[in-house]
């Protein structure tokens, strides 16, 4: 008998005598399957259509008679059997109108027989005069149940292997489970296999590679591999404390104890702080596939296609969840929603409209993530409680975290950071963002190839020096971001950086000493506009 819900459905329609059903599956051996089982308690036979065997019950067999696809329709129409006929592929020929007639004329003569006829697609294309005489049934992808007796099939035919490791905690094999969720039973299958081959054990990332080609054809999500760990980011402890908690939310534990699955987060923040970062942090830590959503290819040129392309981005989400969808730069995709009616036929409002309705009312595990620079840009609804479990505001780094953050970027160029003066560097760039740091290191590593020397903590002062921070560039913005996050937003660090106006004066005397070529041990502990500046030294005879 029918086991799962959708076997339950399908055997449910074919006892009601439902003349035609329509599946939608990528999967036809798993249909194959449970239409036979469901024959088979019913006492009926069972044929299968394609186009290149015609009508046969063995899979081996071949009749050349019907092949044709309105044969097909002739054969169903003609059987005396009690039978489900199973067409497969059909949606190709559905939209004929002489196709559509027949199996309106199939309608009403299966009615009043045994006869069932199935059609089996991947697509579902349905002409509008079908609509009230065909069922149509969604045949889901496997869930965990059936993942899990495809990885015991798998465990037990390897068992006696030697070099191949199988055991398994309940929370790791509860990881391998999710991670293959989105997955086919075939696909399923073959990269668990893949995994015992290359890793002679059940290794996620493998099963999460299998995930990227799905995602890759849908041609609207990019995904990102694990690249960053959360050891890649500076500071921030706050942010890494939330994200370490939530590292198992989306167990069955979590769920048992009364936990919800995360809905999302959003990142606000200063430009070139971590956010991006944060994000990439968020899927290697929680060891989920991360999506990148491009809000840009969402909105194509024919009408009605962005609001299409949103669904799809959405459908796939769902299909590898549990996963995190990130939004880079929210503000520049969704901005403009206010006068979207007169701009563009009110594309980005209904585009928009369906993001919010998919956030609040989504019950897959995909957990988003969005980052913005611009917080005045957003439209209010999305900020409103609900929408995301928190909302963080990344600050300029303080002194304590440009030490970290001088440190990472040292050991990524292959260097010993205990070679360096970490505090020095930190005291000489009260302002810069991470990717300022950064861009002071790389250029530090340029300077010293050029001169066939090694880079020192000099190599990267001098760097530091020719630089101007978005701290002196963009102060009002800052300040009113920093005021705006002050109530409305929650700390992403525990420590607080400098204040900007102290950054301010403290970058106009470096300028200074900079300027006059004073040694950096003359730059004055407690810098203000009433500190009185060095004179210039002498020319040296």
């Amino acid at each position: 008998m029918a086991s799962t819900d959708v076997d339950k459905e399908l055997e449910t329609l074919i006892r009601a005598r439902y003349p035609l059903i329509y599946i939608v599956s990528w999967e036809e051996k798993r249909v194959e399957d449970a239409l036979r089982t469901i024959a088979q308690a019913r006492g009926k036979k069972i044929f299968f259509w394609t186009i290149t065997q015609g009508m046969v019950m063995n899979p081996n067999h071949r009749d050349n008679a019907t092949r044709d696809h309105m044969a097909a329709l002739d054969f169903v129409m003609d059987s005396r059997d009690q039978a489900l006929f199973v067409l497969k592929d059909y949606h190709a020929f559905i939209s004929d109108v002489t196709v559509t007639r027949r199996l309106r004329d199939l309608t009403s003569a299966l009615k009043t027989s045994y006869k069932t006829l199935v059609i089996l697609a991947p697509l579902l294309k349905l002409p509008s005069e079908l609509e009230k005489d065909i069922t149509v049934v969604d045949y889901g992808l496997p869930d965990l149940i059936d993942l899990d007796h495809i990885l015991e099939g798998i465990v037990q035919a390897v068992k006696d292997k030697p070099h191949v490791n199988t055991a398994l905690s309940p929370i790791e094999r509860e990881r391998i489970l999710k991670a293959a969720q989105g997955l086919t039973a075939n696909e399923a299958e073959n990269v668990l296999a893949k995994s015992l081959v290359e890793k002679q054990c059940f290794d996620v990332d493998v099963i999460l590679g299998e995930k990227e080609q799905i995602i890759r054809k849908s041609g609207i999500l990019e995904y990102y591999p694990f690249s960053e760990r959360i050891e890649d980011v500076g500071g921030l402890d706050l942010l890494k404390d939330w994200m370490e908690k939530r590292t198992v939310a989306f167990t069955e534990q979590a769920r048992e104890f009364g936990l919800p699955s995360p809905r999302g987060v959003l990142l606000l923040g200063v430009q070139g702080c971590g956010k991006s970062l944060s994000a990439k942090a968020i899927g290697a830590i929680w060891h989920l596939p991360l999506l990148r959503l491009d809000v840009g290819r969402i909105f194509a040129g024919i009408v009605g296609s962005s609001e299409e392309n949103m669904r799809k981005a959405i459908r796939v989400a769902e299909s590898v969840a549990p996963c995190i969808l990130w939004l880079d730069e929210l503000e520049k995709g969704f901005s403009g929603t206010q006068s979207s009616g007169s701009s563009d036929g009110g594309t980005t409002s209904r585009v928009f409209g369906t993001f919010l309705t998919w956030m609040q009312d989504k019950k897959a595990p995909a957990f988003v993530v969005a980052t913005s620079n611009d917080v005045t840009a957003l439209p209010p609804e999305l900020l409103r409680k609900g929408r995301f479990d928190e909302i963080f505001f990344i600050d300029l780094p303080a002194e304590q975290e440009r030490e970290q953050i001088f440190k990472i970027h040292i050991k990524k160029r292959k260097r010993k950071a205990e070679n360096f003066d970490l505090l020095r560097l930190a005291n000489a760039t009260p302002g810069f963002s991470g990717a300022e740091i950064e861009a002071s290191v790389v250029e530090a590593l340029y300077d010293a190839f050029d001169e066939q020397k090694e880079m020192t903590t000099e190599t990267i002062l001098q760097a530091i020096r020719n630089s101007v921070p978005l701290a002196m560039t963009m102060q009002e913005r800052i300040e009113s971001l920093r005021m705006w996050a002050t109530e409305r937003a929650r700390a992403a660090s525990s420590i607080q950086s400098e204040d900007l106006e102290t950054i301010r004066e403290e970058l106009i005397i470096q300028k200074h000493q900079t300027l006059i070529a004073a040694p950096p041990s003359e730059v004055p502990d407690e810098a203000s506009p009433e500190t009185p500046l060095p004179t210039p030294l002498p020319p040296s005879p």
